[in-house]
């Protein structure tokens, strides 16, 4: 995995909204290859950061770059070939099929009669994420665990080199947290993908991300390890609440039990 090329270069940004400061002065980045998880308190610039990396929102001050490039500077689709975005909402229970909603990851990759260069990779994404056989059923007829697993699908159509992810597991159960959270692992392993991703659960974002970085009130409180990270005193700090932190039995990460007040 080659980390000496960076993927996302922000430098002094600032963005408001109205009389609310969202993130001031930030100045962060990830190498191609890593995976960052991105935690805070609610309202500390977080999902503000993820809409600035996907060229949705521009800063008022600073710079973004994605691979060496003002963000601003590309074209929607060609951005779209490089930044793939996958909400905590995955994909909505409509009425069009997995594979429909598949092949709408492929969008950007289209030439201009509208044909796809790589047509099997719709296919092999489907055998990949188990969905194969899923193929013809419509969203309103999955789970919400299957619905999230086909909103990766479609990411992974689109097959970009930075994936963002804003609380993709909020609406899952302990089994499919976990299965989506080995699915991203799996295809960053294959693929080299950068991943940045928004989280509240601090326990998995310790055992999945190489580093993180921490928002509070729209500034950057701290960048590291979770290991460095996350001790008592800091979660104290940064979200109120008292613990206990102790390594992982498997793999020595911290892991958090949070302490009742009395």
């Amino acid at each position: 995995m080659n980390m000496s090329t960076r993927a996302v270069d922000i430098s002094g940004v600032h963005k408001v909204f109205g009389r609310v400061q969202a993130l001031a002065d930030v100045s962060w980045g990830a190498a191609s290859g890593e995976w960052w998880g991105v935690v805070g308190p609610n309202g500390s610039g977080k999902s503000t950061l993820l809409r600035l990396l996907s060229g949705v929102d521009g800063p008022d001050d600073g710079s973004v770059r994605i691979l060496g490039q003002e963000a601003a500077a590309y074209k929607r689709k060609e951005l779209s070939r490089i930044v793939a975005v996958l909400q905590q909402d995955g994909v909505p229970p409509v009425g069009y099929t997995v594979r429909d909603v598949v092949e709408m990851g492929r969008y950007p990759h289209l030439d201009w009669a509208g044909r796809d260069t790589a047509e099997d990779i719709v296919d092999r994404v489907l055998d990949q994420l188990g969905l194969a056989l899923l193929a013809e059923r419509r969203l309103d007829q999955l789970s919400g665990g299957q619905r999230q697993r086909v909103a990766l699908a479609k990411v992974m159509a689109q097959n970009p080199q930075i994936l963002l992810l804003d609380e993709p597991t909020t609406y899952l159960d302990l089994h499919y947290q976990l299965q989506f959270m080995e699915l991203l692992a799996e295809w960053r392993r294959k693929a080299g993908i950068t991943i940045i991703a928004v989280l509240h659960d601090l326990n998995l974002a310790a055992q999945f991300c190489d580093r993180l970085l921490v928002l509070k009130e729209g500034r950057i409180e701290g960048a590291g390890t979770p290991g460095d990270l996350l001790t008592e005193n800091n979660i104290h700090r940064w979200f109120g609440v008292d613990s206990h932190v102790m390594p992982h039995p498997d793999s020595a990460v911290p892991q958090l039990m949070l302490k009742r007040r009395e």
